[in-house]
């Protein structure tokens, strides 16, 4: 509290307390840093100005900060602490052992050293890009990570990694983290899996003119991820026009009975140039396969009309076939009971079998032996 002492004299009392620092100005001009405590100010005609910081807030923010450094640069390193960072530089301010910030290239950071205490790690991001698995964890705990571009891998994939546009690094599984630092970090991730590409419903004009559409598979997997991703902008696209060209132009050059035919030698002559063209950007093709063709519907009502009529004489090709054998075998058996009686005999006993199977009652006269030389004698008749 200013006494009457104080007001004689032409000064003022200001408190600063534990929690806060103060910039002592008077008539304009920069005098210094209040620590805690009573102090006794010059303040002739009132112009005597306070400027309060709270300790809370540790960075130090004043618009007499180049003045305080310029002017009273000892009484500067007394109370701040500065942490710089050059071109390509980040740092690490850590209190009491936890990170507190992160700063990014060509940035200065002024705090209050009574805040701290402090400690910081300059990383020069030119020599080591990459982001230690454990300080990773722990910027990310921090939740302090604009710095930082994270790259996640799977298992099976491999990531390409450009800095600047330019490929620096290929990947592999994992979690992968690396430093921004005023660049541009991007990844592509690559699938090294086994995968399958269908190209469905492809028109082609065959030689005799006939439109058809065919229905293609294929099985590939990527062998060199950097020529995949390098010399073609999409290597999948890529392999869907290889075999939607090939297998045009390879099916245009034949007829319609040739591609019904010959599809498994069709299939081998257009797989070899596909392979080998993929081979050249880092792509294996294992299985190739010409799955379906599909007719106009008029020209599946004639195959469908021509292939009736070829079953039909098949069939009947088979009916006359087996009518001649039946036939033979019947000329046969006559030969073989003209030559043999008993043959003869046991041939009627069965046909009187099967008459005695269709009639309620039979009635024999003379016996079994008057009964067959009746027949005998009415086949004679029947012969005469």
């Amino acid at each position: 509290m200013t006494t009457f002492l104080d007001k004689i004299r032409g000064r003022t009392r200001v408190v600063i307390s534990e929690t806060e620092r103060a910039l002592h100005i008077c008539k304009g001009e920069l005098r210094g840093i209040l620590g805690p405590g009573e102090h006794s100010l010059e303040n002739g005609r009132g112009t005597l100005v306070v400027e309060r910081h709270a300790m809370a807030t540790p960075t130090f923010r004043s618009a007499y900060e180049k003045a305080l450094f310029d002017k009273l640069p000892e009484v500067a390193e007394e109370h701040l602490t500065v942490v710089r960072t050059g071109p390509g530089e980040v740092a690490i301010v850590e209190r009491d052992t936890r990170i507190a910030m992160v700063i990014g290239p060509d940035q200065q950071l002024v705090l209050w050293t009574a805040a701290g205490p402090w400690t910081s790690t300059l990383i020069d991001t030119e020599a080591e890009p990459a982001v230690p698995r454990k300080l990773m964890r722990r910027l990310g705990e921090a939740r302090l990570t604009d710095q930082v571009v994270t790259a996640p891998v799977t298992e099976g994939s491999v990531a390409l990694l450009f800095i600047d546009g330019v490929l620096t690094q290929v990947l592999e599984a994992g979690v992968h983290a690396f430093w921004k630092a005023g660049r541009t970090v991007t990844q592509k991730v690559i699938d090294l899996k086994r995968q399958a590409l269908d190209v469905t419903g492809q028109e082609v004009l065959t030689l005799d003119r006939v439109t058809i559409r065919i229905n293609l598979s294929a099985e590939y997997r990527v062998v060199d991820p950097v020529k995949a991703a390098t010399e073609v902008k999409d290597f999948t696209d890529t392999l869907y026009r290889a075999l939607q060209v090939v297998f045009r132009k390879q099916l245009g050059a034949l007829k319609l009975d040739q591609i019904l035919e010959r599809k498994g030698e069709v299939n081998a002559e257009a797989a070899e140039k596909i392979r080998t063209d993929m081979a050249a950007i880092g792509v294996e093709v294992s299985d190739i396969i010409l799955k379906d063709v599909v007719l106009p519907g008029e020209m599946r009502e004639i195959l469908n009309k021509v292939v009736t009529a070829e079953k039909e004489a098949e069939a009947n090709v088979i009916r006359r076939r087996e009518e001649t054998n039946a036939t033979r075998s019947l000329l046969n058996t006559a030969r073989v009971m003209a030559e043999n009686p008993v043959m003869l005999r046991l041939k009627e006993l069965e046909a009187l079998e099967a008459i005695a199977g269709k009639v309620d009652q039979l009635t024999v006269h003379n016996g079994t032996g008057g009964l067959m030389n009746d027949l005998v004698r009415l086949r004679d008749d029947s012969a005469a």
